[in-house]
């Protein structure tokens, strides 16, 4: 077929499912929406086919052509997972990579400052943190005295105190509220 004959044929094909559009519609209970793109499948499907000449029935041809296309969707649809609104915006809020890289940062920073206090104080925080367990319990597990303990904990707190929030802290984020105050 010549290309201005096709062009000429489709013009043709469109005009009769302009005409018999509506009662499409109403046979298959369509939206606007969904019409649009059925009819924009059935005439992608007879673009590619290249006898459009040889259908003698093109107004019974186009309606079995919409009937294929909404049966194909009809299937699609049925396989469809459906899906809690809740669970896409727990998949979006998941994938966080600037919060992830400041949480890893204040993480090492975390570490870098265990890291520098001494071993019976990191073993007492692990203890109190780690495990849960009170300063009773502590105490009788290191053989040290509930006293010993309790002052291991507020020393521990001051210099990890210090370190997270002072200059020495590579982060902004991890100084504390009034020494922004203090800056800003």
């Amino acid at each position: 077929m010549r290309p201005h004959a096709k062009h000429e044929r489709l013009t043709d094909w469109f005009q009769l499912f302009k005409r018999w559009r509506s009662p499409l519609r109403k046979l298959w209970f369509l939206t606007e929406s969904d019409l649009e793109d059925v009819s924009q499948e059935v005439f992608l499907r007879l673009l590619r086919y290249d006898n459009l000449d040889l259908i003698e029935h093109p107004q019974a041809y186009l309606f079995r052509m919409a009937a294929n296309v909404m049966g194909e969707r009809t299937m699609r649809s049925q396989h469809r997972q459906p899906h809690d609104a809740a669970w896409l915006e727990d998949l979006q809020a998941e994938s966080d990579p600037e919060g992830d890289a400041l949480r890893d940062c204040a993480h090492a920073q975390l570490r870098n400052a265990l890291a520098g206090l001494p071993p019976r104080q990191q073993e007492v925080l692990r203890l109190h943190f780690g495990e849960g367990l009170a300063r009773a319990q502590i105490a009788e597990r290191l053989a040290i005295s509930e006293r010993s303990v309790k002052r291991d904990l507020i020393s521990a707190y001051g210099k990890l105190r210090f370190l997270l929030h002072s200059d020495h802290a590579s982060g902004p984020e991890l100084r504390g509220g009034s020494e922004r105050a203090r800056n800003g």
